[in-house]
């Protein structure tokens, strides 16, 4: 009797100490399979680096930059608030076509005002290189509408 008293303590400590252990990796973020985070670079550091941007096409970069994000903040509000309404949608009983129409095409008209404002900065942008950098800028561009036709998902595309 003594002997399995023994042993039944020795495992609840065990046990213990297995949970205490878990517990201190999951809040440390060291858990199963946990990646370490990897800090992201910058876009227009990777681009500068890529091309061979001089300091005037570096400092003309930021300002269309600036320019840009301007002009796409308030489009990106005003579609994750489309988008929102209309997901909300799913909560009424009955729908007309009509009214999913509607919401659609908000969402559709403001992703094509997106669409046209970054099509005008890439321009933009495009103009600021010389003939040289010019095609490395087209297989950037090209690579960055691959990555995102695949969705938020896969961001962490290795290859085009």
């Amino acid at each position: 009797m003594k002997n399995s008293v023994k042993i039944l303590s020795i495992t609840v400590i065990l046990l213990l100490l297995a949970n205490v252990a878990l517990v201190v990796m999951l809040v440390s973020g060291k858990g199963f399979g946990h990646k370490p985070k990897t800090p992201r670079s910058d876009p227009a550091e990777v681009m500068a680096k890529e091309l061979g941007l001089n300091e005037q096409q570096k400092a003309t970069h930021k300002l269309l930059k600036e320019e840009h994000m301007k002009t796409m903040k308030p489009l990106f509000d005003s579609l994750r608030e489309a988008k929102m309404a209309f997901y909300m949608l799913t909560k009424e009983q009955e729908l007309s076509d009509s009214l999913l129409n509607a919401y659609g095409q908000n969402i559709t008209d403001l992703q094509v005002r997106i669409d046209k404002a970054t099509f005008a900065h890439f321009k933009k942008v495009r103009a600021i290189l010389t003939p040289e950098q010019q095609p490395k800028f087209d297989t950037l561009v090209k690579k960055m509408m691959i990555k995102g036709r695949r969705g938020d998902a896969s961001k962490t595309d290795k290859k085009p």
